[in-house]
């Protein structure tokens, strides 16, 4: 019987030989140069029509895609070997970000599902190229499909569209945001490496090759073709470090939540970048992410919050972030509508981690405005035996303030601040309206 690694090492490999691929396919080296107007006259597609890639640009995907408002995308790479050659190598690091030879060329194709009782039909919407630049930095451009899917188009500047979507019920729109050059910049950073994705920990993963019919390991297969430098002991694959999906329930709970930041967060929140305690990076361990229980930069005027606040949501600043699409949402960019599985999945976790429960703040009625009489407000909570403390100065309700007993007589301009007490509970947060009452 033949040893496991004999047959490890026999497995056939998904793919079968490396690929000749043209140095920026039909890109400019520098983005100040004249950039194609048609994504047909880039290089990147034998048949833009049925997005059929050319023959020099590799398939992949990774273990936990950044949020793209429910998108689906399908990504390739070219990198550059001309004919005859062995071709640049990418530099492999087991952590951290791999560097890319000049004139390689990363092409992600977007898709929106716009009837949800037909999941499988779907919208082109844009095709971004990623281009490593002559300089070793990278550059970003977005081709914007016509409605017959003819070619794409090169956009000058960002756009917002309304995408029409059929439901269940009837229509709905949904926004959808096409970044500019200079929103590429935003995220593919300089001191993130300028490649976000493709990197061990998103790599490490089966992918089914279409030309080979192949399922295997993308570090495998990207190894046996001769992309990597130094190339890898294939028996190492198995130790490097794999993200998860947000929906993967065979992954802990901590490790779907840091997988999400490391993919939507880390490009900013890392040592050198963004003000902020926060290092997203997966690589960098809990215990120094500056993550569970860690002071926040911007506390959003919420007390005690924390980056994330153990069993507490209302004080955890990552999570307001991600479930919201206010102006403080997270990521920043093309980010019109909310992750939900993301959200319930951060929910879990966050409520998990040990401490004791956290009251909800009171509910209070009206909410405040302007009135032309006096009006009474009241407080309410569901919890049993909650304390509800209340100011009307506009000071922090704390242990000593007045103890809500009835509805409160507003006469005059107030801001009402209040909070929920229990014993065995966290506090809860502070809530407050402004009433001007009176012509």
């Amino acid at each position: 019987m033949r040893s496991v690694e004999a047959q490890e090492n026999s497995r056939p490999y998904g793919l079968a030989s490396r690929p000749n691929a043209r140095t920026y396919l039909r890109m400019p080296e520098s983005e100040t140069a004249q950039v194609p107007p048609l994504l047909s006259l880039t290089g990147a597609f034998r048949d833009v029509h049925s997005v059929t890639p050319n023959d020099g640009l590799v398939p992949y995907d990774l273990n936990a895609p950044f949020w793209s408002d429910g998108a689906s995308k399908l990504r390739w790479i070219s990198v550059p070997r001309e004919a005859d050659s062995p071709g640049e190598k990418i530099a492999f690091a087991p952590t951290g970000e791999w560097r890319f030879p000049n004139g390689t060329v990363f092409v992600k194709h977007f898709e929106l599902a716009t009837d949800e009782t037909k999941p499988t039909l779907k919208r082109r919407l844009e095709t971004r190229l990623l281009v490593r630049d002559g300089t070793g930095g990278v550059y970003g451009v977005t081709y914007k499909w016509r409605p017959d899917n003819s070619d794409a188009e090169l956009l000058q500047t960002n756009l917002s569209e309304a995408i029409p979507i059929k439901t269940m019920a009837g229509w709905r729109t949904q926004t959808w945001y096409y970044p500019s050059r200079a929103d590429c910049r935003t995220c593919h950073t300089t001191n993130a490496g300028g490649v976000l994705g493709v990197k061990t920990r998103q790599m490490n993963r089966g992918f089914a090759y279409p030309k080979t019919g192949v399922t295997d390991n993308q570090l495998r297969a990207w190894n046996h073709i001769g992309l990597f430098e130094p190339k890898i002991d294939e028996t190492a694959i198995i130790g490097y470090a794999r993200l998860a999906r947000t929906d993967d329930r065979t992954a802990s709970l901590e490790q779907r939540a840091r997988s999400y930041l490391d993919a939507n967060c880390s490009q900013c929140h890392r040592p050198g970048g963004v003000v902020s305690y926060l290092d997203a990076r997966y690589d960098t361990p809990l215990a120094g992410q500056n993550l569970v229980d860690a002071a926040v930069v911007i506390d959003q005027g919420i007390d005690g919050a924390r980056a994330i606040a153990p069993n507490d949501l209302w004080r955890s600043i990552v999570f307001m972030r991600v479930n919201t699409l206010e102006p403080l949402k997270m990521p920043p960019l093309a980010h019109e509508t909310l992750d939900r599985d993301a959200v319930e999945m951060l929910r879990e976790w966050i409520r998990s981690l040990p401490g004791p429960p956290t009251l909800d703040p009171p509910a209070m009625e009206p909410k405040g405005g302007e009135f032309k009489s006096a009006i009474k407000v009241s407080l309410k909570h569901p919890e049993p035996g909650v304390v509800i403390r209340y100011t009307l100065d506009g000071s922090p309700p704390g242990r000593n303030a007045t103890v809500y007993a009835g509805a409160i007589e507003i006469t005059g301009p107030t801001t009402l601040r209040a909070k929920a007490f229990k014993p065995g509970f966290n506090r809860s947060i502070t809530v407050q309206e402004t009433f001007v009452v009176g012509e």
